[in-house]
């Protein structure tokens, strides 16, 4: 994939539309990609991880060092049974056709294995070579450098082309794969053959685009007409993995949008709050005591106090009576620990 900067970074695949004029594969934003697999770098090279991948890598260059042996002793015994049967073909009397025919047939026999012998430890040791990642001075300069590295970072004078001269000592390539529109696997192959899988969740363009989206707006009109407040639905989504189209997280106002536009007030309502006789809800209520709504709130929501939606009116309501305040008053302070009502007892 090629980088683009006009109109934000973004990668793009683009060989297709370039060289049969077909259309764009894909193209990813840059930046949400780019900080999580740099986040990931700071995180390989932090001290306890280079110090446990150089002990990973002293083990592997001994099994290596062992099998180069090991092959090189097979490659030195094949030369033998080769040259072996060399001489046993030089010395068979031609006019024995017979054998002459089955030590020339032992020979290439030898011949190809030793080749294939030697080609084997040739590609071998030169896959090993490309592997290498460090010499021991690079590692003792990043033990050293490691814990300065994000804030070195983020210096101006530290250029594009230094970060991707840095970023390729550890990293072999990044491969990209955008899954849904909201989602994009991101793949990290380092240097070395390790593979770290990671998951980017860029900005969309609106609340619909998102993979969750009907989820969370029902999710939302159902905790709006339970009594919950916008700041608590924002925090409980929040908690339960949604996130708005341009942050990773649910914003108040996302809440306030998706619950207004299908008419549902504060209180639960879908019409306008009407005032009952006799009765309270949960915001007048709170007025009453001099607490908020989101006190009553979890309490009602912990069994603290027990009531239930008046079957009408959809809502909490309390008994607009002298020892309806009594009882949550002394609630508040202590002298009580439960509290029960219920709203048709009376109707």
């Amino acid at each position: 994939m090629s980088i683009q900067y006009k109109g934000g970074s973004r990668y793009v695949c683009n060989s297709l539309l370039n060289h049969q004029g077909k259309t764009l594969c894909q193209h990813l934003p840059a930046d949400p990609i780019d900080a999580q697999v740099v986040a990931a770098f700071f995180a390989a090279i932090a001290p306890a991880e280079v110090e446990a991948w150089r002990r990973a890598l002293n083990a592997r260059q001994q099994t290596d060092e062992a099998l180069d042996r090991a092959e090189e002793q097979q490659v030195e015994r094949l030369r033998y049974q080769a040259l072996l049967a060399e001489r046993q073909y030089n010395r068979v009397d031609p006019d024995n056709r017979l054998i002459a025919a089955e030590l020339e047939r032992r020979w290439e026999r030898a011949l190809r294995e030793l080749r294939q012998a030697e080609e084997a430890l040739t590609t071998r040791r030169a896959t090993k070579s490309k592997s290498a990642m460090l010499t021991p001075e690079e590692q003792n300069e990043f033990l050293a450098l490691g814990p300065h590295l994000p804030e070195l970072w983020q210096r101006p004078d530290v250029s594009r082309a230094d970060k991707k001269q840095l970023l390729r000592t550890l990293l072999d390539k990044v491969v990209l794969h955008r899954i849904t529109r909201d989602r994009i696997a991101v793949r990290i192959v380092w240097c070395g053959g390790e593979i770290s899988e990671l998951e980017v969740e860029p900005r969309v363009h609106a609340l619909h685009a998102l993979t969750r989206g009907t989820e969370m707006q029902a999710r939302i009109l159902e905790l709006a007409r339970q009594g919950f407040d916008d700041a608590e639905i924002a925090n409980t989504l929040t908690q339960e993995g949604h996130r708005s189209p341009r942050r990773n997280y649910v914003p108040v106002r996302t809440v306030q949008i998706v619950r207004q536009r299908h008419r549902v007030l504060q209180d639960g309502v879908t019409t306008r709050a009407r005032h009952i006789a006799g009765w309270l809800p949960v915001t007048a209520m709170a007025k009453r005591l001099g607490v908020s709504s989101s006190w009553i709130k979890r309490r009602i929501r912990s069994g603290t106090i027990d009531i239930q939606r008046d079957p009408w009116d959809k809502r909490f309501l309390f008994p607009d009576t002298e020892a309806s305040i009594v009882a949550l008053r002394e609630l508040k302070t202590g002298a009580r620990d439960h509290l029960v009502f219920d709203p048709r007892a009376n109707k």
